[in-house]
């Protein structure tokens, strides 16, 4: 079972994980949603599309940009669509 976490909070676990380049990709009804909130960040992944980014927030702490959704991915990631990815600052453990 997969889990995302941040000062001891979960905000994500499942078993049913993509794993790409890496990266753990938590079905979005996994992810404790109050914990996100939209931020400006977007990137662009040449076969992925736009990354729509997220401050996690655990009480006062907050990690700026530290999780990501492709909301309306490109063809070849379409498996990827609204999955939730965490990093800096976020512990995820495979």
């Amino acid at each position: 079972m997969a889990r995302a976490s941040l000062n001891g909070v979960v905000l994500a676990e499942s078993a049913a994980v993509e794993t790409v380049e890496g990266t753990l990709y938590f079905p979005r009804e996994t992810v404790r949603l109050e914990h996100l909130e939209p931020c400006a960040t977007r990137t662009v992944c040449p076969w992925r599309g736009v990354a729509t980014y997220y401050d996690v927030r655990v009480g006062d702490r907050v990690e700026p940009a530290a999780a990501w959704s492709y909301e309306a991915p490109k063809r070849r990631a379409r498996r990827l669509e609204g999955a939730v990815a965490f990093w800096k600052g976020i512990d995820v453990e495979p």
